[in-house]
């Protein structure tokens, strides 16, 4: 590549660099209106996505490439502000352990709903096909500068557009009968449930996101209302050639998120045993199983599941 090429491409990227830190607001003494920088923002964001046990300073620097004694600095102003505790590793007494306390996590909160609420601003102002390109240019940034070795496909999250709720209902009609050989009854129900949705569509307190891979749909889940402080996760699906891309645990994250956002306290849904992946990814984001019992559904027996996790 000649030189010339090089250093103009080069000065492109610094330029789109300059206009996105302003556009974002990165350049302010403090993030988001918060009295946090950007960089202790980060490491609020770090410590929030480790619940119990936690997590230690050798794993923040490493993930997040900062200085260790910076890193360490930054610790103690957080646990002398009443932000963090640390507790020794039971499995390495050189170790401490870190967690947000609850002063911690409602600074977190704050940060992150203003961080939510300005990107869907930003993103709003845009029709639904450019907000899809932006996104799809993010990942393609993502993956160029990821690193050596395969890139796995990029995948974006968006609203559902025309066709998309009867997809839903076909995919997990088609799916469901292939993996388990449930019958036409489970389409039924999900019917049903897509259509309660779009009946009764609350902006401010439900979400659908359709998952797509390389510009076809992949996925689904839908967050949907039960009381005013109960959020309902349903029709949680990922297409088999999408499994193994994490695309099931960011479609579950997203719902967390929103629920929090929206000012649920708790979050429920119904499964079945069976479902194993499934069950996998709910008991990774933290839900517990509260309830079980038999029952016969979709031409087999079956055994049902509640589970919960408080917000």
């Amino acid at each position: 590549m000649p030189a010339v090429d090089l250093s103009q491409r080069a000065a492109a990227v610094r330029q789109f660099n300059r206009f996105y830190t302003r556009q974002i607001g990165l350049l302010a003494a403090q993030y988001l209106d918060s009295p946090f920088s950007l960089t202790q923002a980060r490491v609020l964001y770090e410590l929030a996505q480790h619940s119990a046990p936690g997590t230690t300073a050798a794993d923040l620097t490493r993930e997040l490439g900062l200085d260790p004694g910076y890193l360490s600095r930054l610790l103690r102003g957080f646990q002398r502000d009443g932000l963090l505790r640390k507790q020794a590793s039971p499995s390495d007494g050189r170790q401490s352990l870190l967690r947000l306390t609850a002063k911690g996590r409602r600074a977190f909160q704050t940060i992150d709903r203003r961080s939510q609420r300005d990107l869907e601003a930003m993103l709003g102002a845009l029709p639904q096909a450019d907000q899809a390109r932006l996104v799809g240019a993010i990942h393609t940034i993502q993956g160029l500068l990821g690193g050596p070795g395969p890139r796995p496909p990029a995948y974006l999250l968006r609203p559902p557009r025309p066709g998309d709720m009867g997809w839903v209902v076909a995919r997990h009609g088609a799916l469901y009968a292939q993996e388990y050989g449930w019958d036409e009854q489970f389409e039924a129900l999900v019917a049903e449930i897509v259509a309660g949705f779009v009946r009764h569509y609350d902006p401010r307190r439900e979400r659908c996101w359709i998952a797509e891979v390389d510009g076809e749909n992949a996925g689904s889940v839908f967050l949907v209302k039960q009381s005013d402080t109960v959020a309902k996760l349903r029709l949680l699906l990922v297409e088999p050639q999408a499994r193994g891309l994490g695309l099931g645990t960011r479609l579950v994250d997203e719902c967390l998120r929103f629920a929090r956002h929206a000012g649920y306290r708790r979050m429920t849904l119904w499964t079945n045993s069976v479902l194993l992946a499934a069950r996998h990814i709910y008991a990774k984001a933290g839900f517990k199983l509260v309830k079980s019992g038999p029952h016969h559904s979709f031409g087999h027996d079956l055994v049902e599941e509640t589970w919960e996790l408080d917000l």
